[in-house]
């Protein structure tokens, strides 16, 4: 028992001498560890609590909009982009609030909010649906070389077809019907893989190839 207590004593005056010698380095990694863990925990109460904020905004701009009361729309969207512009719901609100302005005729509005959620880092596919409405609306303006700029850069898969459809478009009318035909079969490829939910886009782009002589 005694050899035993010893060996126990060893061990603990080991073990303090360690710690003595380590305990600092130790105290300052656990330190760092801990206070790492703390901001991180701080830093996703905060986003969460963004994210809700942010949604809570966007609801009430739809609400508006619901309400054809255009100056809380623009409110709430202009709210949503100082406030809260790396969220979704901040994006999906300056699509809404675009959407509204146009109904309304005010173009310039709509340019601008689609602009601003077109150049969005907060959602890829958000952001190329921006890209298309605003290239669309160039369209509309026959600013041509506007829109096909806007459309330039590859979309996500999902609006391949969409965006070479309306690349289609502007390209024929432009009179570049050899390059616009070209752009309605790489829309007719994209949403052969669509399934059912697309025959009717399939038959509207088979129906623009033919005008264009066919495939």
């Amino acid at each position: 028992m005694a050899a035993y207590d010893l060996e126990e004593q060893e061990q603990l005056s080991a073990i303090k001498a360690w710690w003595e010698k380590n305990g600092n380095i130790v105290t300052g990694v656990v330190l760092v560890f801990v206070l790492a863990v703390a901001a991180m925990q701080g830093w996703r109460w905060y986003d969460n609590k963004q994210a809700l904020e942010a949604g809570v905004i966007y609801s009430a701009l739809s609400r508006a909009a619901e309400a054809r009361d255009g100056g809380k729309v623009a409110v709430f969207a202009d709210e949503l982009a100082n406030k809260h512009g790396k969220k979704v719901s901040a994006v999906l609100g300056a699509l809404e609030a675009a959407h509204f302005a146009m109904e309304a005729g005010d173009t310039k509005t709509a340019r601008s909010r689609l602009e601003w959620a077109a150049a969005s880092k907060a959602d890829p596919l958000v952001a190329d649906l921006a890209r298309l409405r605003l290239a669309a609306l160039q369209a509309d303006g026959k600013e041509y070389d506007a829109a096909l700029g806007t459309l330039q850069a590859a979309p996500d898969a999902a609006f391949a077809g969409r965006f070479a459809d309306l690349r289609g478009d502007i390209l024929f009318a432009q009179g570049k019907h050899e390059d616009a035909r070209a752009a309605y079969k790489l829309a007719l490829d994209a949403a052969a893989s669509a399934g059912a939910q697309a025959a009717t886009f399939r038959d509207l782009l088979q129906t623009k190839l033919d005008a264009l002589g066919g495939a």
